[in-house]
């Protein structure tokens, strides 16, 4: 019966109440007994959840689905369940973006280059000791910017990052400089890619064996082998590039790195690391060494 009232109470500036009363085979007293009635706990305590999941939902630029919004309410204290947030969710149209299709866009030179040291596995037991890295690119109205990163397995953190008007070889040695230079990196640290011609040329060859780096790399067009560097754009490009326009280089190149560095490193939860956002993963592990 109270869906009805609700229905009647959601439709009564479109439509007379008597009217609806009758359609719907309810009595007017009824309906008005139910709307002055207050509020019971439960109804309370739904609307003050409903604002709180609305407001994580739009923090984040809606792109969290109900998963991630439980995981953000439980870090805040809130209690609620997965399945009801999920409803609530669903009863107030809060459908996060989707990605778009994968698209195989690595060209390959015909060099072989290192073995596979990851075979899929993208977790490490502590930071520097596995990265992973790629480039993808980004339409600007003055013509594409290209975007190397290189990402911690052990935090999903992207440590480093570089981005230019080409895509030659020193884009990504300046992305595993920016990573050296601003993290950790062990001796003997895997630096794991595609095949892309930039990550099997000489030149690249040379960067990794003067900074002690062991290469490694998946198979020519085959995302699941380089999957957490194929995910990283995969987000960014669904919840941030496509949805915005970038009149130049220099727009594109600085929205970008803000989103790095503040939404996906800082702000954002990651499901691979416990629903943590990577530099919550990165700092833990730094406060457990130091306290051991």
């Amino acid at each position: 019966m109270s869906s009805k009232y609700e229905f009647i109470d959601g439709e009564k500036a479109n439509y007379p109440i008597t009217k609806m009363c009758r359609w719907a085979n309810v009595s007017r007293a009824g309906f008005y007994e139910w709307r002055d009635r207050p509020a019971s706990a439960t109804t309370e305590r739904r609307v003050a959840l409903t604002v709180e999941i609305r407001r994580i939902f739009a923090d984040s630029d809606d792109t969290y689905g109900y998963r991630r919004v439980h995981e953000q309410l439980a870090d805040e204290g809130i209690e609620a369940g997965p399945e009801l947030v999920r409803h609530i969710m669903r009863a107030e149209g809060l459908v996060a973006c989707q990605p778009k299709p994968y698209k195989v866009t690595t060209i390959s030179d015909g060099i072989d280059g290192p073995a596979d040291l990851v075979c899929r596995d993208f977790t490490a037991t502590a930071p520097g000791t596995k990265l992973v890295g790629d480039i993808t690119y980004i339409r600007t109205w003055a013509g594409w910017v290209y975007l190397a990163t290189v990402i911690d397995c052990y935090s999903r953190m992207v440590v480093g990052w570089a981005m230019g008007d080409h895509m030659r070889t020193s884009l990504i040695t300046d992305a595993l400089d920016a990573a050296r230079a601003n993290y950790t990196v062990n001796d003997e640290c895997i630096f794991h890619s595609d095949r892309g011609s930039q990550y099997t040329s000489t030149e690249f060859a040379d960067y990794l064996k003067e900074h002690d780096m062991r290469g490694s790399m998946g198979r020519t067009g085959v995302c699941w082998d380089n999957a957490l560097a194929e995910s990283f754009f995969a987000t960014l490009k669904n919840e941030f590039v496509h949805r915005t326009v970038f009149p130049t280089r220099k727009k594109a190149i600085d929205a970008i790195a803000h989103w790095i560095e503040v939404r996906y490193n800082r702000k954002r939860l990651h499901s691979g690391i416990g629903y943590r956002t990577p530099w919550q993963a990165h700092t833990a592990h730094n406060s457990e060494k130091r306290a051991a």
